[in-house]
Parts: structure tokens; sequence; C-alpha cells
């Protein structure tokens, strides 16, 4: 089995504080297959954003993730329930869930490995839904400062498994029919300048960026460029492309 990539337990509080929230649109179109809401299973769920929506729907969310940092950041519930758990290999029994979700993470994993284990802890009919998205969109001009910054001034660290996050998930290991219409959805919201740089932080290949120049830190520099076209006091709409695949899981 594949190693297991722990690449954003040092940056757990930034990760929490500026990553984009999911739209209600996301979860509609997921929902909208589950007939039945018992028990679901948010797999490297992170600070919890999407367990913490789920237990609004289901009478039982356990949350897994292989960073103990991202879980102590984690919104807590009642009918949440946190572990620290490989996705390719978990604790539960088999045949316990109606649903399984994989936000922004299913490029991480031993997909051949987790697809197994989906089929094993999945109730027979369940439903699995991953999705993730990709580069952020402003406008013309400071999109252009940050497609240089993630491809030419990062482009030496990214992981390999970035790869499927640019395909917009079209290369992913998905063993199931997908059920769902593939349509454009995105995450838009309104952003100083400063969330923007918050945001940056937490990206893995910064972290390498700067783990190999210790006295270098590119997001600042990135962020003086853009200065200017931002505007001074400024918040500006960020957008997101997302997708999403959902698919039935039949045993």
């Amino acid at each position: 089995m594949k190693k297991a990539l722990d690449i954003f337990s040092k940056q757990a509080n930034t990760y929490k504080k500026f990553r984009p929230t999911y739209p209600k649109e996301l979860y509609d179109e997921i929902l909208q297959f589950v007939t039945d809401k018992s028990t679901c299973w948010d797999c490297a769920t992170g600070n919890g954003q999407v367990a913490a929506v789920l237990s609004k729907y289901f009478n039982e969310v356990y949350a897994t993730d292989i960073s103990k940092e991202q879980l102590s950041e984690a919104t807590k519930a009642e009918n949440i329930y946190y572990k620290v758990e490989r996705a390719e290999k978990t604790s539960f029994t088999e045949s316990k869930f109606d649903l399984i979700t994989v936000a922004q993470a299913m490029h991480w994993f031993d997909m051949e490995a987790f697809n197994n284990e989906v089929k094993r802890v999945a109730k027979n009919g369940a439903i699995i839904a991953i999705w993730g998205y990709g580069l952020l969109r402003i406008n013309k001009e400071i999109d252009t400062y940050l497609d240089a910054f993630c491809n030419t001034t990062l482009g030496p660290y990214w992981n390999p498994e970035r790869k499927h996050v640019d395909k917009a998930y079209s290369s992913v290991i998905f063993n199931y029919k997908q059920i769902n219409e593939e349509k454009p959805m995105h995450i838009t919201a309104k952003w100083s300048l400063e969330e923007l740089e918050g945001y940056l932080n937490s990206w893995s290949s910064v972290q390498h960026f700067i783990s190999q120049h210790p006295s270098m830190h590119p997001v600042p520099n990135l962020i003086s460029s853009i200065k200017s076209a931002w505007g001074k006091g400024k918040n500006r709409e960020v957008n997101f492309p997302l997708y999403l695949k959902v698919g039935r899981v039949i045993k």
C-alpha cells in the first residue's frame, strides 16, 4: 500500500482559518441520492468542515483523518465522532455507511486500496461522493500572477498527486457508476488580500518550498507584486472551479 501522506499537520490552524467552504449547492446535489441518513463517513475530514454540515442531516457522522493536528482544530458536534485513521484501512465494521464523502483529498490516497475499503464499509447501495477544486480565479491581471506562482515558482514543490487536481479529477480511480451529471459549480467568496495570503500559506507546495529554503518565503513576494492590482483595502470576489463525482456502491 502506498505510504500515507500527511502534509497539512504543520499548517493545521492556517488550513482551518483560510481554506474555502463548500456551497449548499454541492451538498444538495449529493444528498438527493441518499435515501437513508443513518450513518456517514467523512474521510480525510481535515478540520471537519464537511462533517459539520453532514451532522445536520445524519444521525451519526464518523470523520477520520491521518492528522491529529487537523482533528484538534475540527468543528465539534454531539453526533460527530472523530478518529485518527488512514483512508485505506479503518477500524469500521462492514456495511456500516449510507454515505461516504471525500473532499479535496482523493488524490492523496492509494486509490485502489481506498476503493476496496469503501466497498467493505459501505452498505449495499450506499452513495460515495468525491470532489475537489482547482486554482482560484480573480481577474485576468491577478490570475497571471497566480498562474506564474503556482506553475513556475512552486512548480517543483508540488507532490506528483497534484496532477489529479489539475485534471479536474478526470484521472482519479473511481470504481463506481457515476450517477450525477457533471455540471459547472464554483466556490465563490469575497476575500481581502490578507485572506488570499492566508489561503496561499495553507498550500502544501508552499510548505515544501519553505522546508527546502528556510530563509525564504515565496508568498510575501507574490502578495507584494499583486498589491497594486488588488487595490488598497479592497475585498475581491474569488472563484474556485468545483468538480464532483457521485457514485453508488453495489456489492
